[in-house]
């Protein structure tokens, strides 16, 4: 009776139907098609790719994800280091937002409403699974995950009421003023911060077990009705730089070729501010200088570690078509932040607001997208990824959310799109101290309290950064335009125009 009723109200109210059914079943695709995600992160990896033009990377893997879906030519990430950076994307806030800027606060502690992107998920009817590194190390989004979530080991309040902009004399707080201690480098290789491994101990490496653990997730799900958010970070290439010997083989170490810009000091620039280098590298190299050879040796092995990253990528992919799952899985990649491999001296990706600091790989295939097997050229940023992905999958738009949909890029990744890219840095994490704004045409950075200034870099004519253009008074309403944008994102509020004339 009850069957022959709720057939009947059917029949003479469509929308009644509609509705009720709508409050039990987790969105769709016109009705038809729930769309897993696999997520798929990368820590410290910057542009060091063979589809990025890296004349030496082999990343067959992430290559061919990149060939089938739209991988992104400048995407940049909000903040250079790990848990600022992922909290922004994950939360869809900037850190000029949040006020987040260090590694062991927990956006929660300080923001209970807000709602992470694989809580958003779960929210919505999704399985939510973790393998591996998503949110950083200790602080993990526990409740987020279905499967996989750890408790947390760090959840400090973010600084309630931090300033803007530093000034001097607040600079300096928690960072020592004192002249680094330089040592000369060493006579032979150190090798206290890579390892090439062999046998079992190359068998027991940390991403090849999150490795197993997806492939074992997609088994397990491969017949579930229900959608599922898969999460699956790996460490590599984050230091230190330890992969199977096999990965070192791929690369001849007479084949490494120094950045123009080496140096085996960290030095500022002639004609830039010098709040743009921190005087100490955070990473390799710390108070003691690096040697040709040396570098080289390093650039192996990060290349080693990326190259075993992408294998362990391969064998997610290669297990997701198994199952029967690629049709209906939009997969997306990324990396969390940059890295400078001798750049200016510098060896890390703390504090760098320079190209390769900021500037990460992003891949995106959604089996739908019309643009897929091309590149965008647009300037994207690590934020836009929550509102795509909730754009994608059909959920209800997640209000306050401060990225912008994708997905008219996945569709037609050559048209036009207004959006610059901020990333930001707090040397004592208090307040901001650098923030760089990115555009198809322009670099601008202005730094704060010590070694305040501003640069202004061409990044068609002058790709690494050789010559500051905010000194020339031709640029100066260029100077200006970004001076102004600048200062309002750091007083947390963005003008969107047209930044590329």
């Amino acid at each position: 009776m009850k069957t022959y009723l709720y057939l009947l109200l059917c029949f003479l109210g469509l929308n009644f139907c509609t509705n009720v059914e709508a409050q039990h079943t987790p969105p769709t695709d016109s009705g038809t098609k729930k769309y897993n995600i696999l997520f798929l992160i990368a820590d410290d990896l910057r542009t060091d790719m063979g589809i990025y033009g890296h004349p030496l990377a082999k990343t067959p893997n992430l290559d061919s994800l990149a060939a089938e879906g739209v991988w992104f030519e400048q995407a940049y990430c909000q903040y250079p280091l790990c848990n600022p950076s992922r909290s922004s994307l994950l939360t869809g806030k900037r850190p000029t937002t949040s006020g987040l800027y260090g590694n062991r606060e927990w956006f929660n502690a300080s923001f209970p409403d807000w709602i992470s992107l694989p809580k958003y998920f779960k929210q919505h009817g999704y399985t939510t699974i973790r393998s591996g590194k998503v949110f950083h190390g200790g602080i993990d989004d526990t409740e987020a995950w279905d499967i996989g979530g750890e408790p947390r080991q760090y959840g400090t309040l973010i600084h309630a009421d931090p300033p803007a902009a530093v000034d001097s004399q607040s600079y300096w707080q928690g960072y020592t003023s004192s002249p680094p201690r330089i040592e000369p480098y060493a006579a032979t290789v150190r090798s206290d911060q890579w390892a090439s491994l062999t046998g079992e101990e190359a068998k027991q490496l940390g991403d090849t077990k999150v490795a197993d653990r997806a492939i074992q997730y997609l088994e397990d799900h491969k017949q579930a009705e229900q959608p599922f958010f898969l999460a699956c970070g790996f460490s590599k290439p984050h230091t230190p730089f330890i992969a199977p010997q096999e990965f070192f083989d791929l690369y001849d170490l007479d084949s490494i070729v120094l950045p123009p810009d080496f140096s085996s000091l960290p030095g500022i620039p002639v004609g830039f501010p010098a709040g743009s280098i921190r005087r100490r590298n955070a990473d390799f190299f710390v108070n003691r200088t690096a040697s040709p050879q040396e570098a080289k040796e390093y650039i192996r092995a990060y290349l080693a570690c990326v190259s075993y990253m992408d294998w362990n990528v391969g064998r997610v992919l290669q297990k997701l078509e198994e199952s029967g799952l690629k049709e209906n899985t939009i997969v997306v990649f990324w990396s969390d932040h940059g890295y400078q491999l001798g750049e200016k001296g510098k060896w890390s990706k703390a504090g760098s607001l320079w190209e390769q600091g900021t500037r990460v790989p992003f891949i995106i295939h959604d089996p739908r997208a019309k643009g897929n097997g091309q590149s965008s050229p647009r300037v994207v940023e690590l934020l836009d990824i929550y509102p795509t992905l909730v754009d994608l999958c059909g959920l209800p738009p997640y209000e306050g959310l401060e990225g912008a949909s994708l997905k008219p890029l996945l569709d037609q990744p050559e048209q036009a799109w207004e959006r610059p890219a901020y990333t930001v840095w707090s040397e004592n994490g208090q307040g901001v101290t650098g923030i760089t704004i990115r555009t198809e045409k322009w670099r601008y950075a202005e730094f704060f309290g010590h070694g305040a200034g501003k640069s202004l870099t061409d990044v068609v004519n002058d790709p690494h950064q050789f010559i500051n253009l905010a000194n020339d008074q031709k640029y100066a309403d260029v100077l200006d335009y970004f001076h102004r944008l600048a200062i309002q994102q750091v007083h947390g509020k963005t003008e969107l125009s047209s930044v590329n004339d």
